[in-house]
């Protein structure tokens, strides 16, 4: 027992967590002195061990306690250490936390959402699944009609109860049909959404974003139509200056039709919407289809087209988060590239929007 005092007076003394370390090796090592008088217990009559016994388990429990108190005691001097060399600077912003993007489609969808809320359309749905009855025939689309064709459109090859055939919706228009079915008239919304069609280029992809529009009330006319779309782009681009150009042109669901150009000009290349298309450096292009809707769709609508009388207008949400934020291919929107989405993207905590400063980046 003799090691017991200079053993407790070393681990006091000891200056580093190492040389505590190094004094339990050598009392509770398996070659520690503590160890080897445990180990002679063994050997020792029941007499002896019962009077020498106690005091080796002391010794034992004596040198446990002080290399504690010891290692603790040293672990916390060395923090206090680290804690007075270390400053925080305070005033530094916090680090940036990783966080995801809005897509631009879903922003311009948001955005879309609020301009034409504030003009009392409601949003409608239906479902991208869809049947050709409500896709085509109650658009008035006829059987020749091209869009039918395989090559636009994408069908499935069984058809539904009714023995109508299935597909991918080519446009939201079934969403208008199935509005004036459920709900009558008068009636104001709006159908965003995906499509799909069977195309594949920079402007063109397979699935793509749609949002189109529908009035249906009494003495509805173009002036209704014009007045709408004028309102509506001038807050989306968010200029007074928009100017339209209304052509003449054919769609099977309305009647008469219109194209509708928006004039822009030529600025570092690119195209800014805005102003006439027939100023200097200026010029038109195609953003929407529209017209008034055609007496067999407001028919088959389930509608009296001699009481009601309605407008209706289409355009690509992407096509227009294009034209206002600057992206030249539609591809990309699809791609998936992280790389793509930090540039273009919207953080989702000051999403901009009509109410919070539309046109506002992140």
């Amino acid at each position: 027992m003799e090691q017991l005092e200079p053993t407790l007076a070393a681990i006091g003394s000891a200056d580093t967590i190492e040389a505590v370390e190094g004094l339990r090796v050598a009392a509770l090592g398996k070659q520690g002195w503590v160890s080897a008088l445990l180990k002679s217990l063994g050997g020792m009559s029941p007499e002896e061990r019962t009077s020498t016994g106690p005091r080796i388990h002391a010794a034992r429990e004596a040198v446990t306690a002080a290399l504690a108190e010891r290692r603790a005691s040293l672990e916390s001097a060395a923090l206090e250490a680290k804690l007075a060399a270390e400053t925080a600077d305070l005033s530094l912003p916090a680090p940036v936390a990783p966080r995801g993007s809005v897509h631009p489609v879903s922003q311009v969808m948001d955005e879309l959402a609020e301009i034409f809320a504030d003009m009392g359309f409601a949003v409608a749905t239906g479902p991208e699944i869809e049947d050709d009855w409500h896709n085509f025939t109650a658009l008035n689309m006829p059987e020749t009609h091209p869009a039918r064709a395989m090559h636009d459109t994408f069908y499935f090859p069984d058809k539904d109860a009714e023995d109508r055939s299935m597909l991918l919706r080519t446009h939201t228009s079934p969403v208008q049909i199935r509005s004036m079915l459920s709900q009558g008239a008068p009636l104001r919304v709006i159908a965003p959404g995906r499509v799909y069609r069977s195309d594949s280029d920079a402007t063109h992809t397979p699935m793509f974003h749609q949002i189109e529009g529908l009035v249906i009330d009494k003495g509805i006319h173009l002036g209704h139509l014009k007045w709408t779309l004028e309102t509506f782009l001038k807050a989306f681009f968010e200029r007074e200056d928009i100017v339209l150009r209304l052509r003449p042109s054919y769609f099977p669901f309305t009647e008469p039709s219109v194209e509708v150009d928006v004039g822009y000009t030529l600025i570092n290349g690119k195209r800014v919407v805005g102003g006439s298309g027939d100023a200097a450096g200026g010029g038109w292009m195609e953003v929407l289809g529209s017209g008034m809707v055609n007496r067999k769709v407001i028919e088959f609508g389930g509608l009296d087209p001699d009481e009601w009388q309605g407008f209706a207008f289409g355009t690509g949400v992407d096509r227009l988060a294009m034209l206002k934020y600057g992206m030249d291919d539609l591809r990309a929107f699809f791609d998936g590239d992280v790389r793509w989405l930090a540039h273009y993207g919207f953080g989702g905590l000051d999403v901009p929007t009509l109410s919070g400063g539309v046109g506002v980046r992140a």
